[in-house]
């Protein structure tokens, strides 16, 4: 929970800087390549949630990891954060600013699962119909599972529909068992 509170408050203060120097979309991109990199390196975790590890250690290594790909204020930020101690939270603050980015611009994040992608036309569809029903930009992310045989499941923010074969049979499960038979003599 603290946890989720530093990284608002660095994402809160590292997007109104941004906004005033007008860089937002910029740091925006450092921070999803942050994220990524974080996701994809378990090394990179542990180093910098490390409390044994020293400060400017962990800014030496994101300096490899990241200069001449990131901009300079996010290079500063990094050099802030590990004078403060808070490099362990660098991920939770980078998805925090992803996310405060959506909500100041008024994107929403649109997931659509399916058992297999969606075509061309079929993505625009979706696109148009959830955009037009939110009266709001839309950010659409695919996912596929097989698991979900056809149909597909559609989740915004808190709301979810699910309009999937796996789900109906599910229901007809429940139903069978819940059905019981009573026999007349």
């Amino acid at each position: 929970m603290l946890e989720t509170k530093v990284a608002k408050r660095y994402a809160k203060s590292l997007l109104d800087l941004a906004k005033e120097r007008g860089e937002m979309e910029a740091i925006n991109n450092d921070m999803k390549l942050l994220a990524e990199v974080c996701e994809e390196s378990h090394d990179l975790r542990v180093l910098l949630g490390s409390p044994i590890i020293n400060g400017d250690k962990k800014l030496v290594v994101l300096k490899k990891v990241f200069e001449g790909k990131v901009a300079a204020l996010t290079m500063s930020f990094f050099r802030i954060i590990t004078q403060k101690g808070r490099e362990g939270q660098l991920e939770g603050i980078a998805k925090e600013y992803i996310r405060a980015l959506k909500e100041y611009k008024g994107i929403q994040t649109a997931i659509v699962t399916s058992a297999i992608g969606l075509d061309e036309k079929l993505r625009s569809d979706v696109y148009r119909i959830i955009k037009e029903s939110l009266k709001s930009e839309i950010e659409l992310i695919e996912k596929v599972d097989k698991n979900i045989i056809g149909g597909f499941i559609l989740r915004v923010g808190d709301k979810q529909y699910d309009a999937s074969i796996s789900r109906d049979l599910r229901l007809m499960k429940q139903e069978m068992i819940d059905t019981s038979y009573v026999r007349k003599n």
